[in-house]
């Protein structure tokens, strides 16, 4: 007999995935994790028999919870379920996912509705940052209709800012792991951040590539994947997170040149697969290395000036626009992105 499990299936930004109350969820890690790779239909490339949809970003699960901490309503569990490998893995954030946690943990209760908008303070379990969340709740009830657009994502929905609160290191215990902005892995000058996301930012010109491929041709390119795993496998010790062949960090993000205005033109592997965009704080990881002094992203990008900047961060599907505000040293202070989420359906869903 199958087992039945309370849930509700939603898009975040340009992901979407299964988000569950915790108490709904078993308790023992493996019997879960178990349980959401039978949802999900995993390992299979196809994932044909679950709900998985036989991509990266639409196969994630957020777990949320009542928070015991003073300065957060709810934490969040973020779990990236790997398509055609039987890993559930919760070595990074996701802040695409991120925009379903406000609307679900109103339409769950667990966080009282606003006559208008409703502040959702989010304690994010993967690194112990906090985000706050503002969702749009007209009459005290969560609304997804809206004017707001996001690139890859076909029409408008109800606006939700989400600002990030000590983000920097949150993962490798510092913004540069290595100290420095500038490192050098198998010939190939990186920088290895971590903002919110650990990202190894290396300049596509220098991996024989525009950097203005779609991605199927990216995908396709064996010997580029090849020297990006070679790479990054380094590079997760250098920035302390260990042996990291069976994590989905660090991504990495190969940048050139904007095309279309922004600040720079970028091609993220998460890590495997090319990202059809490029994550929410992996978009921030990035935007903080163009303000660096040193590395390929900084000699690539175009800076807007002020101490309070829009960068926009072009992906193979648009743009996606973060604003960091700086200090009088240059060192960011706080970053913020807007996203839209959707509910798609409420329900139960079988193991």
């Amino acid at each position: 007999m199958s087992n039945a499990w309370p849930c509700m299936w939603m898009r975040g930004g340009t992901s979407k995935g299964g988000v569950f109350l915790a108490d709904d969820l078993p308790s023992d890690p493996q019997e879960r994790d178990a349980v959401l790779l039978a949802i999900m239909g995993s390992p299979d490339a196809r994932q044909i028999d679950g709900l998985g949809g036989a991509d990266p970003l639409t196969s994630k699960i957020a777990v949320v919870s009542k928070s015991n901490r003073g300065d957060a309503d709810v934490d969040y569990l973020f779990l990236q379920v790997f398509v055609d490998q039987a890993i559930v893995s919760d070595s990074q954030n996701c802040g695409n996912m991120l925009a379903t946690v406000g609307p679900f943990a109103i339409e769950r209760g667990l966080v009282a509705a606003e006559p208008a908008q409703t502040n959702v303070a989010v304690h994010m379990v993967n690194t112990g940052q906090i985000a706050i969340l503002t969702v749009e709740t007209p009459g005290g009830q969560v609304s997804y209709a809206g004017d707001a657009a996001i690139d890859g994502v076909p029409g408008t929905a109800a606006p939700i800012p989400m600002a990030f609160k000590d983000t920097e290191g949150s993962s490798c215990g510092a913004l540069l792991p290595t100290g420095n902005e500038s490192d050098v892995i198998d010939d190939i000058e990186v920088t290895m951040i971590d903002n919110g996301m650990p990202v190894v930012v290396l300049a596509a010109s220098d991996l024989g590539i525009s950097g203005y491929e779609d991605r199927e041709t990216l995908d396709a390119n064996d010997a580029l994947k090849a020297k990006l795993e070679s790479i990054r496998l380094q590079a997760g010790k250098r920035m302390n997170l260990g042996d990291v062949r069976e994590k989905s960090v660090p991504k990495m993000t190969m940048v050139a040149s904007p095309r279309m205005g922004g600040c720079i033109s970028t091609r993220t592997f998460i890590p495997h697969r090319c990202h059809a965009s490029i994550g929410v704080l992996g978009a921030v990881s990035v935007a903080t290395a163009c303000a660096l002094q040193k590395g390929p992203a900084h000699q690539l990008a175009v800076m807007p000036d002020g101490r309070s900047k829009i960068l926009k961060i072009e992906h193979p599907i648009g743009e996606t626009a973060t604003v960091l505000d700086f200090d009088s040293d240059g060192k960011v202070t706080k970053s913020a992105l807007l996203r839209t989420a959707r509910k798609l359906f409420d329900g139960q869903v079988f193991s």
